[in-house]
């Protein structure tokens, strides 16, 4: 036990080595067995279809909790920009009390993808109080729009092997992200853009919610911005592209 026989300053020096060791391993997603959309693309072969990630400077731009009364003019934003996104839907007053929405998210082209039926944090739940939040929320979205979403978001991004086991048994791969501007925090939509400016990078995915308030007038100018730095915005499938989600595989920039 070398621990045992060092003195207490040497001991407090090697505690703080390893301390920042796992923090550089988790933070570069070695350790935790978390994927990064480059790394995705790097291990797959084929055509990528009509984006390329590989060649392009992507980002994705994600919408969580909805549908909403404010997500009707996201998306004509949205149209207007021919801009595609990714919504990650909640079951319980979102999607139940909003059908209509469901489905023109749909069949306007973006991304449909699952949040949980009441926004329960997963990793506090048994495994089949974690398959009924998953599973309500699937089924509905696939009522709704004949196709069941193969990925999902977990409340906070809070995962562990027993949520990741049973999204991996409903085909549900887990999207984190990189930037997010903390709009559940502030209705100020000159700062929520800012915030999502300032995190933008290539293959990065932006974490957003269309039922506050100051997101929504906030998405116009986030969108012009990275429009004129050179970005091509796409859904999550797209920037994984030509690799597809693996369900239980986390994805996080």
């Amino acid at each position: 036990m070398p621990f045992a026989t060092t003195s207490p300053v040497r001991r407090k020096v090697i505690a703080s080595v390893l301390a920042v060791a796992s923090l550089a391993l988790a933070l570069g997603g070695c350790s935790d067995g978390r994927v990064a959309p480059a790394s995705a693309r790097s291990d797959a072969k084929g055509e990528a279809g009509p984006v390329d990630c590989r060649k392009l400077t992507c980002i994705a731009l994600t919408f969580d909790a909805g549908p909403g009364k404010d997500t009707p003019r996201l998306l004509d934003i949205l149209k207007e920009e021919k801009v595609p996104a990714t919504f990650f839907l909640l079951g319980s007053k979102h999607v139940d009390r909003h059908p209509d929405v469901v489905r023109r998210i749909a069949a306007e082209g973006h991304e449909v993808a699952n949040h949980t039926w009441t926004h329960r944090i997963l990793t506090e739940l048994e495994p089949d109080e974690i398959r009924q939040e998953l599973s309500r929320t699937q089924d509905a979205i696939e009522r709704l729009t004949g196709r069941r979403p193969t990925l999902m978001r977990p409340p906070q991004g809070r995962t562990d092997d027993t949520v990741t086991e049973v999204s991996r048994e409903l085909g549900l791969a887990q999207v984190l992200w990189s930037v997010t501007a903390k709009d559940y925090s502030t209705t100020d939509s000159a700062l929520i853009r800012q915030r999502t400016l300032d995190g933008a990078e290539k293959d990065g995915i932006i974490l957003l919610h269309d039922i506050y308030d100051g997101t929504v007038p906030a998405v116009p100018g986030i969108i012009a911005e990275l429009k004129k730095r050179g970005f091509t915005f796409v859904t999550v499938p797209q920037l994984l592209a030509p690799a597809k989600a693996e369900p239980g595989t986390v994805y996080r920039p």
